[in-house]
């Protein structure tokens, strides 16, 4: 295979345009599910439950009844509070922008930034992610694009980056994180399949096969996620190589930001809602889910390579190269549109609104938003306000 986001391009047929930005956006950036194996064995065994529709509600001072649980399933706190943890960043669509995007090997680009497809990049001591700013005479809005999931010890917090976010009163994020009895019950109406249908039993018996064996690799029991959509094994799935590799959310650039915003008493704004950013996939149509988590499952090994070289970029500030990186492999329309320059659309005109009041803000969103022909900078040059690079 000479790069797994061809093979996945493949799958889509010819009918895909040229012209299209190429991203693959399945979020890769969740929490730390094989942190929480233990604690997740007895949830999962829960949800089996309500796949075999035998929910008993038991309630004392350790247990969460949800009322909007199926059938009163209940939930032990400690698993809520890992849930919340686990699904925490779910709802951070971007940055991977690319299932994609965690290849080894990086499809050739054109952008003037990029390096050589033959360079070999490495993570800097000292990363300096790209930073943008749209200012008139009493509003400036920053523009940076995040990593939702680092390795612990990256030190990208400094220079004007933080001069920056110190500066400003307001921090912009894509979604402000739910509590978790919220999360619980945004996960269970929109993950968990209702039709009755067993995830494996919609795939090919070639598909089946290969993904149980990537179930198999990965320690899990084959059936695990047989009560819920393609979309959402599918980002499950792709947690475990990199959580093993060393990467956790928790010193992903959302959770510094998100903590430092809280310490200095800023205002923190979500662009969606939980149900918006979960509902962009729940809504694909379940064949592009098919193939979304097929492609996982051939490309489950590479994604801890993939995603260091995606991080060399992003430390480096090779927009051109981490255009290509990020936003490679979704050339089905709809699916384009829904994850991306819909969503950029949507925050320029935000943007827009938010300058015609005066303060700083700082706005933080997946990195592959900021990248590539339809990124928010596009959209808003399309609505005549400049952006500029701020050079460090």
């Amino acid at each position: 295979m000479k790069y797994a986001v061809q093979k996945f391009c493949g799958c889509f047929g010819e009918s895909a345009s040229k012209g299209q930005a190429e991203i693959g956006v399945f979020p890769l950036f969740f929490s730390p599910l094989c942190l929480w194996q233990p604690h997740i064995q007895p949830l999962f065994d829960k949800m089996r439950n309500y796949w075999d529709s035998v929910y008993k509600c038991r309630i004392n001072r350790s247990v969460l009844s949800h009322p909007l649980l199926p059938f009163g399933l209940s939930i032990e706190m400690e698993h809520l509070q890992m849930m919340r943890r686990w699904f925490s960043s779910l709802f951070f669509l971007p940055v991977l922008l690319g299932l994609a995007a965690c290849q080894a090997e990086p499809p050739q680009s054109s952008g003037q930034n990029a390096p050589p497809v033959t360079e070999s990049l490495t993570i800097p001591d000292d990363p300096d992610p790209a930073l943008w700013v749209v200012k008139d005479e009493d509003t400036t809005i920053y523009l940076f694009g995040t990593i939702h999931i680092l390795k612990p010890g990256l030190s990208w917090f400094d220079e004007a980056v933080k001069d920056a976010f110190d500066e400003s009163e307001e921090l912009v994020v894509e979604m402000v994180q739910p509590d978790p009895a919220t999360m619980v019950k945004i996960v269970n109406d929109l993950a968990i399949d209702k039709t009755g249908v067993s995830l494996r039993d919609k795939l090919s018996e070639e598909d089946r096969a290969d993904y149980e064996a990537a179930m198999a690799s990965l320690n899990l029991p084959v059936d695990r996620f047989d009560p819920f959509e393609p979309w959402f094994a599918s980002i499950s799935m792709s947690l475990i190589p990199l959580m093993e590799s060393g990467y956790t959310t928790g010193s992903g650039v959302e959770d510094a930001l998100t903590s430092r915003a809280k310490a200095q008493n800023k205002r923190i704004v979500g662009l969606e809602t939980p149900e918006q950013q979960l509902g962009f996939f729940d809504k694909l149509p379940e064949d592009v889910q098919i193939r979304f988590l097929n492609f996982n499952v051939d490309t489950i090994s590479e994604m801890p390579d993939g995603m260091e070289n995606m991080i060399a970029h992003w430390s480096n500030a090779n927009i051109g190269a981490l255009a290509e990186l990020m936003n490679a492999g979704l050339e089905e329309k709809i699916v384009y549109e829904t994850l991306l320059s819909n969503r950029n659309a949507n925050w320029a005109i935000w943007v827009e609104e938010r300058m015609k009041e005066p303060g700083t803000v700082f706005m933080a969103v997946g990195a592959g938003h900021l990248a590539g022909d339809d990124s928010l900078q596009e959209q808003l040059k399309k609505r005549n306000i400049l952006v500029e690079r701020v050079k460090y």
